[in-house]
């Protein structure tokens, strides 16, 4: 068979882009290199247990079904109104999971797998892809354990060292769940002219107890295939900042210096006083919604994050858009690598999809796959390209991956509301319906023009 498009990957977002553009009549070539014969490069990845299409290799939950409540649940909603696989999948191997969507792994990829082979136009070949290729429409979408060779082969054309490492990862904070009441935006050492970041100060006692907290934590512990991974760029996770001793972060991450705090100001001190340490948080996207935890990547398990970062004065009613984590991953920086269609700058044959983008999760993994899908087919076919409208959880996730993001600072992102436009005017109780009501309003008129399938 000659192929339209060629797909490297069959995990949730090449599979979604496969069933696509099959079901739109294109020609596809799916290489998964699990189940392939060793002359043809077969392996499976340490994370993997089987050689399933899909397979589902941590939890078995697709997270919140709401989709009045809850941004994942809306990204749900809306890969069901684009006729998604992934979601038909889940459905016919949903177990009872209360409002959760879960599934059973083993259910789900043998329907992903028996979808996908009912398409006369579309070819599963098991092979090992080692480099990309010069021409030809394809996508990427080989997660964040691509094969060692491809790896280096798509360092070598985006100009990355290694996208091999243990992604560090600082928690994300909604911007309205800050107490601006004893928080305060300043730059080190300004005059007023710029003021960067939200500071959160705290006394002697409060840092002493805080940091106690970091070095008793209760921390997630390496698997053993990820032991040799390096940290990326040397990030450090601050727990292990703070065992190498009780000032560390003080003349670190923390560090208190040319912040004065207007509200500690004194006739004494009229711009205010240092604290003793200061917690800094740095806007995460272009809408402001978001603000990073500088130098709080972590390993500490996620209920000991919430309960330890609220005890920081300013954020004790904090709400995350993401807690902290470190594991072995691979992305590209795609706000700076990728156009506004997922197709590589320096290469527009190649499309890449899925975690390998910077999303995070199962079901955003499968979103970004499925648009890449839509994209391909749309290019295919000579129409133009309309990208979701941003406040839809796809096109969010979309103009997150694509721009939104502080590409300096590009870390893996599920989907959340703080990657919406904001409703100012909406009261904070009514906000997530707000949202969603208007992403359901504005997702219709897209979904008339999608190329038929």
């Amino acid at each position: 068979m000659t192929y339209d498009v060629h797909i490297i990957g069959g995990g949730l977002a090449g599979s979604e882009a496969a069933w696509q553009l099959a079901r739109r009549g294109f020609k596809v070539r799916l290489s998964e290199m699990r189940g392939a014969s060793a002359d043809k490069g077969g392996e499976r990845s340490p994370a993997h247990q089987g050689d399933g299409l899909a397979e589902l290799v941590c939890s078995n939950s697709f997270r919140s079904d709401d989709d009045e409540k809850n941004a994942v649940g809306l990204l749900h909603h809306e890969m069901r109104r684009c006729d998604s696989l992934i979601m038909a999948a889940a459905a016919k191997a949903q177990v009872p999971a209360g409002s959760a969507l879960a599934v059973d792994r083993d259910a789900f990829s043998a329907e992903v797998e028996s979808r996908l082979a009912a398409l006369p136009n579309l070819d599963v070949v098991r092979e090992r892809i080692d480099v990309l290729p010069q021409a030809g429409t394809t996508i990427v979408a080989t997660g964040p354990l691509t094969a060692e060779s491809l790896a280096h082969s798509i360092g070598a054309a985006t100009g990355a060292d290694s996208l091999a490492f243990f992604d560090a990862i600082a928690p994300i904070v909604y911007n309205d769940s800050i107490d601006m009441d004893v928080c305060w935006m300043a730059s080190r050492w300004d005059k007023g002219e710029t003021k960067d970041y939200i500071n959160c100060p705290m006394n002697k006692e409060q840092y002493l107890a805080f940091h106690k907290g970091l070095v008793e934590g209760e921390k997630t512990s390496f698997k053993e295939w990820e032991a040799n991974t390096p940290y990326f760029d040397g990030c450090m996770p601050i727990e292990v900042m703070a065992e190498r001793g009780v000032e560390t972060l003080r003349f670190g991450p923390m560090k208190p210096v040319g912040l004065d705090n207007p509200h500690w100001a004194t006739p004494e001190h009229p711009n205010g006083r240092w604290a003793y340490a200061v917690v800094q948080l740095r806007q995460d996207n272009k809408l402001g919604t978001l603000w990073n935890m500088v130098g709080f990547q972590t390993k500490l398990k996620h209920a000991e994050q919430v309960r330890l970062f609220r005890t920081i004065p300013g954020l004790e009613n904090a709400e995350f858009a993401r807690l902290g984590g470190l594991h072995r991953n691979t992305f590209i920086n795609s706000p700076v690598l990728l156009d506004r269609q997922l197709r590589l700058k320096t290469a527009p044959h190649v499309r890449f999809a899925g975690q390998i983008t910077g999303c995070e999760g199962y079901v955003e993994s499968a979103a970004v796959g499925l648009m890449a899908g839509l994209m391909t087919a749309t290019e295919l076919t000579g129409r133009e390209w309309q990208a979701p409208p941003r406040t839809t959880a796809l096109g969010a996730l979309l103009s997150h991956i694509t721009g939104d993001a502080e590409a300096e600072h590009y870390q893996p992102m599920n989907v959340n509301f703080g990657l919406f436009p904001p409703l100012h005017d909406v009261k904070k109780k009514q906000r997530k319906e707000a949202y969603t009501e208007r992403a359901k309003e504005e997702i219709a008129p897209w979904l008339a023009d999608l190329t038929p399938a």
